[in-house]
């Protein structure tokens, strides 16, 4: 879609810190990331929810979304991390994303009224260096 910001990322028109490029997926760092190393996974197809996600994605999906999960531990030294994804409510890109938040016991993390945090010059870039290693090791 022309207007949606996921899709521009995905083609290569609006900048963003790759962490994964696959043939049907595309993980970069959220610009306004909950925790630093915050991952956001989309398909390259533009699908709005999860219900529209094609079922020949589902598993390619998932799976992307396990090593992400691995990547903010082993990449970041996060002791875990949080997965989670909105459908329509909440979610403010109508492309269907995924979140990997890295987290720490401790990380002041509470609910789901998060603040958010800013990268940085360079630093994010960095991130994604160190995400990017974890996940070709």
């Amino acid at each position: 879609m022309a207007d949606c910001i996921f899709c521009a990322i995905v083609a290569g028109d609006a900048e963003a810190d790759v962490v994964l490029d696959e043939p049907g997926f595309l993980a970069f760092l959220d610009r306004r990331p909950v925790f630093k190393g915050h991952v956001l996974l989309v398909p390259r197809e533009h699908v709005v929810t999860l219900p529209d996600l094609p079922a020949s994605e589902r598993d390619g999906f998932l799976a992307a979304a396990q090593r992400l999960a691995t990547a903010v531990v082993e990449g970041l030294g996060a002791q875990g991390s949080f997965v989670a994804m909105n459908n329509v409510v909440s979610q403010s890109v109508p492309h269907l994303h995924l979140h990997v938040v890295p987290r720490t016991k401790g990380d002041g993390l509470r609910g789901f009224f998060w603040p958010r945090r800013t990268y940085a010059d360079g630093e994010s870039a960095e991130y994604a260096a160190r995400l990017r290693a974890a996940l070709s090791a």
